[in-house]
């Protein structure tokens, strides 16, 4: 079969990405003496996706809940059983089956739902069983893990940083800000994600520099789009209707309450459409809702109900002076800005002097790759703005060469204490900075671990992984430090890839030769599958090793590698 290019009647399938250690408790689930598993999560979540990965070249029975047949008996193991058949019959026919998924469970049919049940109790079949949270699940398959039948993998939706991972590997890289902009309307549903990565591909523009593309604009109506959105579209209503553009048209400000009518928003709210908060304030309750109300809407009706370009400016400035104001108090805890996300997924232009704030919060927080991104919106602006220029230095310097850094040559004193030189710095430092400094020149490992939990009550996330890494070489207990190395690895996981010399090969020396390899070519994002190959090893050695490592390491999944381990080429395959 060929395969167009740029062929729009075909799609591939994504590379599977992600979900690398459920993957493995999966497959393990259907070997040696396991039963089986339920995988349970959120519509939308990866559940089909992930078991289809794990019995991928296995010889496996399919059949699946619809939502058509629940009171026809057997409708989902119709393709294998006879027309007529008893309970009794058809768990000893299906008993020779080796291996059986049944995707949408809570679908099933009463004498389906017990069949399965039957076929775990009798445990001759290895059994994948994918039901959907928030649904109604037949008793007969509740059972299954409420009676400790089967063990059960709840999924949650994938988390942003495995979102990018997944969305890198369907697209190649993209900036920071598409990647935040693309998770948060997707809302984890991986089918919404695809569609609409699908229908920005061609919209992506390179970002000059970085081999990364970024989409902006506005978001495009596709089906899938128009159906997650139908309950908001569709509402015929007028004053619902009314409202609920006007509600789209405020984003990001706060609607003005008396433009909109109590009883529309009591219609609304009791649907599920919008959310009101604790001091009153509405919003849709879809991040989806507002762009797509908007492009919808015609251009009169836009015209009408679109905010004046000044309000949008002096709200811009008020969230810039806010984030100035939480930097001087050294909290950069995450808060919500929206005025500037909105502006940067719209396409327009925005102020250097805002980009550059933007920027410098992202960075303190650890979100490296975000902060050069907001820095690079603002360059679009203003080429010359120094201050932009000067946060995409550092942010790419965070990413890529922090370590070549001469510490007497940094002009901010505190990255002397980052790169292990506190002595030289400490009289310039006050706050927990200076504490930070004073610890380490003591190398006082449980007073590292208590600015560290200081830095990151304060959002400074980066920050305090690299107080407890340094914690970790500090501690005379050998306990001690492996908690300080647990901290410091959860948390350089949430910043973005940030390589600096106290995160960078923390604790690769407490593995096997055989297991640093493997660790190292798992932090380079190779799956298990692609580990063994290279190394000529059966996918479940190299199972073994990771998990072995984990348990050196601390840790207890591969997202975590990437602080463990130098960078890929520094090591031999």
């Amino acid at each position: 079969m060929t395969y167009e290019r740029d062929a729009t009647t075909l799609e591939l399938p994504w590379p599977f990405a992600g979900r690398e250690d459920e993957l493995e408790l999966v497959r393990r689930s259907l070997t040696g003496v396991r039963r089986g598993i339920v995988v349970t999560g959120p519509a939308g979540c990866g559940k089909t996706r992930l078991v289809t990965e794990a019995i991928r070249g296995t010889d496996c029975a399919r059949a699946a809940g619809t939502p058509g047949s629940r009171t026809v008996p057997f409708a989902a193991f119709a393709h294998l059983l006879p027309e007529s058949v008893t309970l009794h019959r058809a768990v000893r026919l299906l008993s020779g089956v080796r291996t059986l998924l049944v995707d949408d469970a809570h679908l099933l049919d009463d004498a389906s739902a017990a069949l399965v049940h039957q076929l775990a109790v009798h445990g001759r079949t290895r059994l994948l069983v994918v039901a959907t949270d928030g649904m109604p699940v037949p008793g007969a398959i509740s059972r299954l893990w409420t009676g400790e039948l089967l063990p059960r993998l709840a999924l949650e939706t994938l988390p942003k940083e495995e979102t990018g991972r997944l969305l890198t590997a369907g697209a190649g890289p993209l900036d920071a800000l598409t990647l935040n902009r693309l998770h948060r309307l997707s809302q984890g549903d991986l089918g919404l994600l695809r569609d609409l990565l699908g229908a920005v591909r061609g919209q992506l523009t390179p970002v000059p520099d970085t081999g990364e593309r970024a989409w902006r604009g506005p978001v495009p109506l596709t089906t899938a789009v128009r159906e997650r959105t139908a309950p908001v579209l569709g509402r015929s209503r007028p004053l619902e209707r009314e409202t609920l553009d006007r509600l789209a048209f405020a984003e990001p400000l706060p609607p003005d309450m008396d433009d909109l009518d109590l009883g529309a928003l009591e219609a609304l709210e009791s649907d599920g459409l919008i959310e009101v908060d604790d001091h009153g304030a509405v919003r849709l309750a879809h991040p989806l809702y507002g762009p797509v109300l908007r492009a919808a809407a015609g251009r009169l009706r836009a015209r009408r109900l679109a905010r004046a370009p000044e309000e949008y400016a002096a709200a811009l400035d008020a969230e810039c002076a806010a984030l100035a104001r939480r930097i001087d108090r050294a909290d950069v805890r995450a808060t919500a800005a929206p005025v500037g996300e909105w502006q940067a997924a719209e396409g327009g232009p925005l102020p250097g002097g805002y980009a550059a704030v933007r920027a410098r919060y992202a960075r303190l927080r650890g979100e490296v790759r975000e902060a050069a991104a907001w820095a690079r919106e603002g360059l679009r602006s203003d080429p010359a703005h120094a201050s932009c220029r000067a946060e995409l230095h550092r942010a790419s310097a965070t990413v890529d060469h922090l370590g070549d850094l001469d510490p007497e040559a940094v002009t901010d004193p505190y990255d002397a204490v980052r790169l292990g030189a506190p002595e030289k710095v400490i009289d310039r430092l006050d706050g927990v900075f200076a504490r930070h400094a004073d610890a380490l020149t003591r190398a006082d490992g449980p007073d590292l671990d208590e600015v560290a939990r200081e830095l990151e009550r304060r959002g400074f996330l980066l920050f305090a992984a690299e107080a407890h890494a340094q914690a970790v070489r500090a501690h005379r207990d050998p306990r001690a430090a492996r908690h300080s190395r647990t901290r410091a690895v959860a948390l350089a996981r949430s910043c973005q890839g940030a390589r600096t010399p106290a995160l960078s090969g923390l604790v690769l020396g407490e593995l096997t030769a055989r297991q640093r390899q493997i660790v190292t070519l798992a932090a380079a994002g190779l799956t298990n599958r692609q580990i063994a190959e290279r190394l000529t090893l059966s996918v479940r050695t190299v199972g073994n090793h990771l998990y072995g490592a984990y348990a050196r390491l601390g840790t207890s999944d591969r997202g975590a590698l990437a602080w463990t381990a130098p960078a890929p080429e520094a090591q031999p395959a």
